[in-house]
This record gives structure tokens, C-alpha cells and sequence, in this order.
């Protein structure tokens, strides 16, 4: 029996022994072996020649905004032209368009100096002044603008312009009594207004 006991403390003394040899007792010795430690293959870092180096990723980035620049010049020259030629076509709508309403007008201005030339009476004169002036009614017509009616209307101030009042008893209050200047519209879009003198009724202002 005494044998069995020296047996285990034996074993028991073995198994200490193993574990003082596997744990160091001083810390730095510890340390430095873990410094010294194998890194698994891994988890090793890769070698510099695995990734791009800096030049080269900076060369990328640079080939980058090289094109980057260039496609945004190219984008402003183009947004440039269409500028200019939408400029340039508006002018040149512009000028047609001016272009056919002076056409209409020449006859007119043909008459005017046909009139100025005339050795007629002052009569005649007259009369072919009226006749011309019809002719641009006319012409105004066709080019769709009309005149703003005015003697006998209700005042309106959207298109008639009041420079001064007239005392009348037989014309109901704040209706245009006289035209100084004709007012124009083209379609529903007024050109200008006219200028009215509008009637003040002092019997309807009594009443």
C-alpha cells in the first residue's frame, strides 16, 4: 500500500513539471516568445508585390479625372453651340417676322409720299389722306390688330388711360366721352391704351 501513494505523488510531480515548463514564470520571457511566435500561413500578411502599389493607384485616379475634365469641356462647348444657335435662330425668327409686317406697310408709305408730292387742293389732299389711312386700318386688320372701342364704353382702366374728365348730363357717369388717342389690341393682348377723357354726370352724382 505504501508503494501505490509513492506512485501517484511521483506522477502528480511529473504533470507540475510539465506545466512550469510550458508557462514561463517571467513575464518578459513570456512576451518575447510571443514575439518569436509562428503566424499561422493564413493569417501571414501578403507580400507587397500582391496589391497595387501607390504610384499606381495615383496613375489610375489621374487617367481618371484627365477624362473626367475632358468630357466636361466637351459637354460645355456643346451646351455653348446650342446656346449661340438657339440665339441665332430666335434672331433670325425675329427678323422674319418683323420682315413681313413692314412688307405689309410699304403701300402705305407709298401712298404717303405719293400724297406729300401732290399739287391738288387742300380738299384733295384730305381726301386722299382719309383714303390711306383706311388702307392701314386695313393692313392692322389683316395682321390681327384692332382698335380699342372707346366713345360710349363703360371707363375701364385695363384699357383706357383717363387725362381728363368732361361735365356732361347726356352721358351716364364714368363713360368715355372722347378719344384722344386710339388704344390698340393685337388679338386679346393689348398693344396700348387709349387715351379718354371719361364723362362726369352731376345729376347721377346728385341722385
Amino acid at each position: 500500500m505504501p508503494e501505490e501513494r509513492t506512485d501517484a505523488g511521483a506522477e502528480e510531480s511529473a504533470t507540475t513539471a510539465l506545466l512550469t515548463e510550458d508557462q514561463p514564470a517571467d513575464p518578459k520571457a513570456a512576451a518575447a516568445a510571443g514575439e518569436n511566435a509562428t503566424v499561422p500561413a493564413d493569417t501571414a500578411p501578403s507580400a507587397p508585390g500582391d496589391a497595387p502599389s501607390n504610384s499606381a493607384v495615383i496613375e489610375a485616379l489621374k487617367s481618371e479625372r484627365d477624362q473626367l475634365l475632358d468630357r466636361v469641356a466637351r459637354m460645355q462647348a456643346e451646351f455653348d453651340n446650342a446656346r449661340k444657335r438657339a440665339e441665332r435662330e430666335r434672331a433670325e425668327f425675329r427678323d422674319y417676322a418683323t420682315g413681313s409686317v413692314v412688307e405689309q406697310f410699304l403701300p402705305v408709305l407709298d401712298n404717303f409720299g405719293l400724297a406729300l408730292k401732290s399739287t391738288g387742293s387742300a380738299e384733295q389732299l384730305h381726301s386722299g389722306v382719309e383714303l390711306i389711312v383706311k388702307q392701314m386700318d386695313e393692313t392692322l386688320r389683316q395682321l390681327q390688330v384692332t382698335p380699342v372701342a372707346t366713345v360710349g364704353e363703360v371707363f375701364d382702366p385695363r384699357v383706357h388711360e383717363a387725362i381728363g374728365s368732361v361735365e356732361r348730363d347726356d352721358m351716364p357717369d364714368q363713360t368715355v366721352a372722347e378719344e384722344v388717342r386710339r388704344g390698340y389690341k393685337i388679338r386679346e393682348r393689348l398693344l396700348r391704351p387709349a387715351m379718354v377723357r371719361v364723362v362726369s354726370n352731376p345729376k347721377q352724382k346728385s341722385e
